[in-house]
């Protein structure tokens, strides 16, 4: 196509680059396209007389082509571009907002230009290094079998899965809950389920001092005979957990019968149709929801032999049990659990044959129930039962008079109460921590001689975790609760002096039985060799002599075994002769020590044998 003189003279000559502008890193096409729509939008202008702009979208090039890539090619910096003839014809609004899109550009191709080659880098450095060390481990191999490259790529794929497997079972086993991941799991023993469950430290100080009756709890309970375990439920304890694992998690003889859509279950005694067990999900709420220690002692036997007659009754051994926890946890859930529109307002309270009046126990609330209750509304309550519950719950309330307090001062009844529920406490056949669920099991196994089939699961977010307070209100509740802060500090610690008493002890008996085993078998291998050695003697000299030398090798262990019995033997007899006072002739006497030398080492043999043989 013919270009006009005007154009060819208003265009000169094409521009060369720059000294030192950076090598044009975009595409001039593009570039050209968008310069020349920007030109031809202007009326009369240059480009647009030349060379009439397609339609947006066109791929393909100008028919003039030629006219504008050349002078773009060297317009790469803002200097030249502004020296472009076609630029000129440009306004300076859309000439800076060519200059911005074209270094927008740039600037993105150069960063994908950089990612491209360092990545490219990235691999040829793994590949060397790789290709170092594969040749440093199976170089040996590779120069033997003479490896092609076929199998380089075979093993390095197996080596790549292997770290990939490895990658995955860490994910799925983190830390040290997969034990095949540590190195100690060969070496070290398995770690003690039953340390640290409340994250403390496994070995505490003692803060009281109690008896070996206190710690030793071994009951003799007979789930044939007569003997009933009562379980006293406080509210918010993890009761209800423990009470289903009594009845659904428990290796008996005869299981609980439980039914689908029934909270209760039927625990018969093996071959009677009798409860050994008294809960809520064995008896129900028989005395009253949410029974305490004073409604239970004097409830229970009259339901159970209640339509029998005295002289009939059996006698039997109450074994009351019962869950304690953390006081202000406690009391954190049991005001989520008001706010949801718990009330409890079935328990009886009964004391003394008689329930308390309203004067003696107000209520809190007007209304149904106390539901949507505020924190600081439900610790404003003066009469509320939440405040030392487990206290209440575990001490004889007929020592104080019940719910009347005007019938002794409160420092005094306070401090009535806290010893009552202390000593029924410690006199309980067993009590658990809601803070130690394995301990808990472990104590209640051994004190009643009976196996869970599941091990307690230990629940460290629940209700009253999610609760945030400030310290302030903390304090407040440690306040309105400091007698249950008091008690739950005296039954951590009898708890945990009781579960580690009861380790000792077993890990002492375990001892003793290693021992007496060891001892069996070392009678075991006297009494074959003592029955071997009279077989021998009745043989004829030629068979003695082929069966010592059979023998020769086992001679020497037992010579030594005979010595150590021997020597025993001997000190034993020689301390009886020294007792003796009567006058003996000295050559008789020295005749009949050797007599008896020899005589008391078959005879202390002997019984040696016979006590590993009674032991067996």
């Amino acid at each position: 196509m013919a270009l006009p003189a005007c154009a060819a003279r208003g265009l000169g000559r094409p521009l060369q680059p720059e000294q030192g502008a950076p090598a044009r890193t975009t595409c001039p096409r593009q570039h050209s396209r968008v310069e020349a729509e920007l030109a031809a939008s202007r009326s009369g202008s240059v480009a647009a007389s030349v060379c009439a702009s397609p339609p947006r979208g066109v791929s393909h090039g100008f028919n003039c082509r030629p006219f504008l890539d050349e002078p773009l090619r060297a317009s790469s910096s803002l200097a030249g571009a502004v020296r472009a003839p076609l630029f000129a014809l440009l306004s300076r609004g859309r000439r800076k907002r060519m200059h911005d899109l074209r270094r927008r550009w740039d600037l993105g191709s150069l960063c994908r230009a950089l990612l491209t080659r360092g990545l490219a880098a990235l691999g040829h450095s793994l590949k060397h290094v790789l290709g170092a060390i594969f040749s440093k481990i199976f170089g040996p191999l590779a120069s033997v079998g003479n490896m092609d490259e076929k199998s380089n790529k075979l093993l390095l794929a197996l080596v790549m899965l292997f770290l990939f497997a490895v990658i995955v079972l860490q994910y799925v086993c983190p830390g040290t809950e997969c034990q095949l991941l540590r190195l100690q799991a060969f070496s070290s023993p398995v770690p003690d389920p039953y340390r640290s469950e409340d994250e403390s430290s496994a070995r505490f100080v003692p803060r009281y001092n109690f008896s070996r009756g206190d710690l030793l709890r071994k009951v003799d309970f007979d789930i044939k005979g007569d003997d009933l375990i009562v379980f006293l439920h406080i509210q918010k304890t993890g009761g209800t957990t423990f009470g289903r694992h009594l009845v659904r998690n428990i290796q008996l003889e005869q299981p609980c019968e439980c039914r689908v859509g029934q909270k209760k279950c039927t625990c018969h005694r093996p071959g009677k149709r009798e409860t050994w067990l008294f809960s809520r999900f064995s008896t129900g709420w028989s005395c009253g929801l949410h029974a305490d220690w004073t409604e239970l002692t004097s409830c229970v036997p009259a339901v159970v032999d209640g339509k029998r007659d005295a002289k009939l009754r059996p006698a039997r051994n109450f074994h009351y049990i019962t869950i304690l926890r953390d006081p202000v946890s406690r009391y954190l859930s049991e005001w989520r659990h008001v706010q949801r529109g718990a009330t409890w307002k079935a328990s009886l309270h009964v004391c003394d044959g008689r329930p308390p009046t309203s004067e003696e126990l107000p209520s809190c609330y007007t209304g149904d129930d106390w539901s949507g209750c505020p924190l600081k509304e439900f610790m404003d309550c003066p009469y509320n039962l939440a405040n030392n519950r487990q206290v209440r719950m575990l001490s004889d309330l007929t020592l104080v008079g019940c719910y009347n307090l005007s019938v002794m001062p409160e420092k005094q009844r306070n401090k009535v109460l806290l010893e009552s529920a202390k000593t029924n406490l410690k006199h309980m056949a067993f009590f658990g921590l809601t803070e130690f669920q394995r301990k808990t099991q472990y104590l209640f196994e051994k004190t009643f001689n009976m196996n869970f089939i599941s091990p307690f699961t230990q629940y460290n977010t629940t209700r009253a975790s999610s609760v945030e307070i400030n310290e302030e209100i903390q304090k407040r509740i440690e306040g309105l609760n400091f007698l249950d802060m008091e008690l739950y500090s005296y039954a951590k610690d009898l708890f945990l002096q009781r579960y580690q008493f009861m380790r000792q002890k077993e890990h002492q008996e375990a001892r003793r039985k290693r021992q007496e085993q060891r001892k069996f078998l070392k009678g075991r291998f006297l009494q074959t060799h003592f029955q071997s050695h009279n077989q021998g003697q009745s043989q004829t000299p030629s068979q003695n002599v082929s069966r010592y030398a059979n023998v020769n090798g086992s001679q020497s262990l037992m010579h030594t075994l005979m010595q150590n019995v021997t020597q025993s033997s001997r000190q034993k007899e020689a301390r009886d002769s020294s007792r003796q006072k009567e006058a003996r002739d000295s050559p008789r006497q020295t005749a009949g020590q050797g007599q008896n030398d020899s005589g008391s080492s078959s005879n202390g043999t002997n019984d040696y044998i016979g006590s590993v043989e009674k032991w067996r």
